[in-house]
């Protein structure tokens, strides 16, 4: 039997759960809240659904119940506050490492073996917290921001080509931030084709910029920080690992030399399965994309070391 815990039951960890239900990837799925009630209706709510939509997975919500969530295979963290107009994912850090750091150590006195999926803002640095805090293996923290930040990506590529998003490939590498992300123009393809034949410069620069401001656009729009995309996200993280999928993801994890970095979590391709991280994909980056990996990479260790200034490493 398959279980998954979603820790937060707000817009995001919702969505998130919701997802796992619908898509059936785990047998129960459990959202966990701090505020009374607010799981257990949105379980209630999603349950209500299984007979029209057709799914049989089962949702279990519960106020702060550690207990219920007990023998999970994954645990989804996306406890914190969410980004409002004209804030940075950075700025969240003095709230939420405290938060994600409690629930982490909770959901893992319960759950000892499980793995780690992180959502919770500013995403990088959660990831650094989780690791370092933890005690857990690498293999078994995963920070989801590159595959909620290569989603949009296609989804601006496909909008530029006026295609399918589903026939669009592209990555992106680097911290989960609006200036740190990395999208990979040079490896994006539409049906193996290079979109950079297919697409102007000027074009491409586009959705570029439009990609790495897509979270703050979101916000500007809705008042408050995306969600159905970071819930899809996390989800599809999730049901790599419990399928056992051996899926190509950008993801947060830690290196250990990889990428000319060490003592860091930041986005770059991994396999993922069963064990989490499987292995960690060495791309060829031009020197241009070296630069700005580097770059991305010391932006995320300035944030990384708020968490010894506010004393939580």
């Amino acid at each position: 039997m398959s279980k998954v815990t979603v820790v937060g039951a707000g817009n995001v960890g919702a969505t998130c759960a919701n997802v796992l239900a619908f898509n059936e990837v785990a047998d129960e799925v459990v959202m966990l809240d701090v505020k009374e009630g607010v799981s257990e209706g949105k379980a209630m709510d999603m349950m209500q659904t299984a007979q029209l939509l057709g799914f049989d997975s089962t949702l279990v919500g519960c106020t702060n119940d550690y207990a219920k969530t007990a023998d999970s295979d994954v645990i989804v963290i996306t406890s914190g506050i969410p980004r409002k107009p004209g804030m940075t994912r950075e700025e969240l850090i003095g709230v939420n490492a405290g938060i994600v750091k409690t629930v982490a150590e909770n959901a893992l006195k319960y759950s000892p073996n499980a793995i780690l999926v992180v959502i919770s803002n500013p995403m990088d640095t959660m990831t650094y917290l989780a690791l370092k805090s933890l005690g857990l293996p690498k293999n078994r923290i995963i920070g989801m921001g590159g595959a909620l930040d290569s989603s949009r990506f296609k989804y601006y590529l496909s909008q530029a080509l006026g295609c399918n998003a589903n026939e669009v490939e592209g990555l992106v590498i680097g911290g989960h931030g609006d200036t740190t992300m990395i999208p990979l123009a040079r490896l994006a393809t539409y049906k193996g084709v290079p979109v950079t034949s297919l697409l102007s410069a000027e074009k491409i620069e586009e959705v570029v910029k439009a990609t790495m401001v897509g979270g703050a656009t979101l916000t500007g729009l809705l008042g408050t920080s995306a969600w159905y995309a970071p819930g899809a996200a996390g989800a599809y993280v999730t049901e790599a690992i419990i399928h056992n999928q051996k899926k190509l993801i950008p993801c947060s994890v830690a290196l250990d030399g990889e990428y000319g970095q060490s003592d860091i979590c930041i986005g770059v391709p991994v396999i993922v399965g069963k064990n989490g991280i499987e292995s960690i994909v060495d791309l060829e980056l031009n020197s241009a994309e070296k630069e700005l990996f580097a770059k991305s990479a010391d932006a995320v260790r300035a944030t990384n070391a708020v968490l010894k200034e506010i004393n939580v490493l």
